[in-house]
């Protein structure tokens, strides 16, 4: 199998045992194997040369990782062409298909896996090709299917300014940043919170986030500047 040219990333806590893990994977696959701190993606570009031929895959110890950072991993990744998202350690499907609604992951690597297959999943992405099951790949077409669907037929009579609600939730805004950030009042926000809790019949704000990812897919990134004044009247 060709390989290509690339090196591996692993984002997690320096210990012995990841130590050994490197040296492992180094002695198998011939290839330069860095440890990154977790939670500062942008280091990990100094150590990525300019050769646009080559990739990288980054390796996301998930047991090290929080959702934010999870978040600003994958915003690292649009700027790096040449990377190529995967997870590590995971519990079990369910639990990658979550992942994989949530970020641009073209391998996933459970607790389970032994070294042998890590190493054979590794060369497998460094060839250029996915690493996901034929059936996480079955889920992940389903997902994006109904995704699909949902871009063009409203849910549960949810509006265009609740669904950006529903997103900005997603990324961990407070009310008063959704209210400074869509040009609203607070309380206007609150109302809206409420109408669309009553409409898709959950209690607060997570059981809302949760249910936009399982219906409406995972909410895009929301820029950090204001919405422009010109968008629609709330």
């Amino acid at each position: 199998m060709e390989l290509g040219r690339g090196i591996i990333l692993l984002a997690t806590e320096s210990n012995p045992q990841t130590q050994l893990f490197v040296g492992y994977v180094h002695q198998q696959l011939q290839r330069d194997l860095y440890i990154v701190p977790p939670e500062t993606p942008g280091e990990a570009c100094s150590l990525v040369g300019e050769d646009s031929d080559s990739r990288t895959v980054v390796l996301l110890d998930i047991d090290h990782l929080e959702e934010t950072t999870m978040q600003a991993w994958q915003a690292q990744y649009h700027q790096q062409p040449g990377w190529i998202l995967t997870a590590f350690n995971l519990r079990n499907e369910d639990h990658a298909a979550q992942l994989l609604s949530l970020m641009q992951l073209k391998g996933v690597f459970y607790r389970s896996d032994s070294l042998e297959l890590i190493c054979k999943g590794l060369q497998r992405l460094l060839a250029g090709d996915f690493w996901l099951s034929r059936s996480l790949m079955t889920r992940l077409i389903d997902f994006y299917r109904r995704q699909q669907i949902n871009c063009y037929r409203p849910a549960c009579g949810i509006t265009q300014r609740e669904l950006e609600i529903i997103g900005l939730l997603g990324s961990g805004a407070s009310n008063t940043e959704i209210a400074e950030l869509l040009y609203v009042s607070e309380h206007t926000v609150k109302s809206h919170l409420y109408n669309i809790f009553r409409k898709i019949n959950v209690s607060n704000r997570m059981q809302a986030v949760n249910w936009a990812r399982q219906n409406l897919g995972p909410p895009p990134p929301m820029p950090l500047q204001r919405y422009d004044r010109a968008s629609p009247n709330h």
